[in-house]
């Protein structure tokens, strides 16, 4: 299958790397050279193109999503800080008849530890004597804070009936790939659970499978919701 690459910095590059490995050929990779203005989004460009996975900046995805999906191309989204205009992404799916998958975070792990997450705050709901705290740590070029990853991790929490305060903080410094932690802490005891991840391949692999998973299909999807059906 061929696959297009929409941003092409150190995801983008890892997503190149890895994508043989998933069955897809790259034939298309655009970046700020050749996508200055969008002028990379042509009919010719994308022929015969299964999907598309956008991994560019906040200001952009809205954009490239809007325009791959005028191709009739289906897409996977990874890029972050831009979500309060997803109904854009939304309507282009409703509208263009495409698939489109996005996600905060693409990591397989992030997803496992957010059941997990959901668990312990369903038992600690109860046991007052607990406080709770969501931390987290990315790289300095991260602009968004808190991420949309933690803010998912304390929406787990409150779904579980979680309804004391959660103390929520972020840090950006250094090349940090992502640390998210949830606490809960008591006069005599803390419970810590945490998710670390050690590069940026955990993120590319899951856009993959993601990539995998909605070819052929139509609708707007949300990676959390899919993610138990993904090979």
């Amino acid at each position: 299958m061929k696959i297009a690459i929409i941003g092409y910095g150190k995801m983008g590059k890892l997503i190149d790397r890895l994508a043989p490995e998933y069955g897809f050929d790259v034939s298309l990779r655009l970046n700020r050279e050749n996508n200055g203005n969008g002028q990379g989004f042509l009919e010719k460009n994308f022929e015969g193109v299964s999907v598309a996975i956008e991994f560019s900046t906040a200001l952009a995805a809205p954009d490239n999503i809007e325009r791959a999906a005028r191709l009739g191309v289906n897409i996977v989204t990874g890029t972050t800080g831009w979500f309060g205009e997803i109904d854009r992404a939304r309507k282009a799916a409703e509208q263009t008849g495409v698939g489109i998958v996005w996600g905060s975070n693409y990591s397989v792990g992030i997803q496992i530890f957010g059941q997990i997450v959901s668990q312990a705050a369903r038992l600690m709901g109860t046991q007052e004597e607990y406080e709770s705290w969501a931390w987290e740590i990315h790289h300095a070029a991260k602009k968004d804070a808190p991420s949309g990853t933690l803010l998912a991790l304390v929406e787990k929490m409150e779904k579980a009936n979680y309804n004391r305060r959660i103390d929520v903080n972020s840090n950006r410094a250094g090349q940090h790939p992502g640390t998210h932690e949830i606490g809960f802490d008591s006069g005599s005891d803390t419970i810590t659970l945490r998710h670390v991840a050690r590069n940026r391949e955990c993120y590319a692999r899951g856009a993959l499978r993601a990539a995998r998973w909605v070819v052929g299909k139509k609708g707007f999807f949300d990676f959390r919701d899919i993610f138990d059906q993904l090979k």
